[in-house]
């Protein structure tokens, strides 16, 4: 018999765990998620002018960008969107959070970043599996794929591993430019592994989850969010 997983439960503990997963990447220093990549990116640049911007910040700024493209790309604007930009804005503060959690741990041997990222890497397939079982907008990477999906009925785990490698891709660019050609920053080995891996490992955290659990709503908010 399979338990119950409340889908209000989904989202607090998918945004906690995907901030945590983050901070972990960002610790091991062997390249961001590709998704995460080009905000971070934009938090190095800003940051060396102004030090009180956050890779929290950069976060929901960048999501609102997105969020204006999706609008234009679908021809319209939901309700829905306007909640994505508060979930973006609460994961970013809760990042900035786990980012000075995370930069205790004392270290920085190579097994040590290993950990790290392997760690991280599976937390954020777990935080991403569990913000696509919930009715409450998630944050606009997230929301993009959901909505790009169902618009063209595509699956959505292949939807999420294509927009990962655009993600990869714009964030390879965005380094150039920003940081330079002589160095990566943001995107190296670890980003393109993740962009190979993420869509499936997500994939095999949502048939865990739905062999085990039957995500119903605790509240009756769903239609708020239409």
């Amino acid at each position: 018999m399979k338990r119950t997983f409340y889908t209000e439960a989904a989202y607090v503990i998918g945004l906690i765990t995907l901030a945590l997963g983050t901070a972990f990447m960002e610790r091991a220093n062997f390249g961001m998620s590709m998704v995460v990549a080009p905000a971070y990116l934009i938090y190095l640049k800003v940051s060396d002018y102004l030090n009180w911007f956050s890779f929290g910040m950069a976060e929901y700024c960048f999501q609102t960008f997105l969020i204006i493209v999706l609008a234009i790309v679908l021809h319209r604007f939901k309700r829905k969107y306007l909640f994505s930009f508060i979930t973006a804005f609460i994961y970013g503060s809760v990042l900035d959070v786990m980012m000075n959690a995370v930069n205790l741990i004392p270290g920085n041997g190579i097994l040590q970043r290993i950990v790290c990222y392997s760690v991280g890497l599976i937390i954020c397939a777990i935080g991403v599996s569990l913000l696509f079982h919930t009715y409450i907008p998630p944050e606009t990477y997230e929301l993009v794929v959901k909505e790009i999906s169902s618009k063209f009925d595509w699956d959505i785990n292949n939807t999420k591993t294509a927009y990962d490698c655009c993600s990869c891709i714009v964030a390879v660019v965005m380094s150039f430019l920003l940081i330079g050609f002589w160095r990566f920053e943001g995107v190296k080995l670890g980003t393109v592994l993740c962009a190979l891996i993420n869509g499936r490992m997500i994939g095999q955290c949502s048939n865990h989850f739905e062999k085990h659990f039957d995500f119903v709503d605790a509240f009756r908010f769903r239609k708020c969010f239409d």
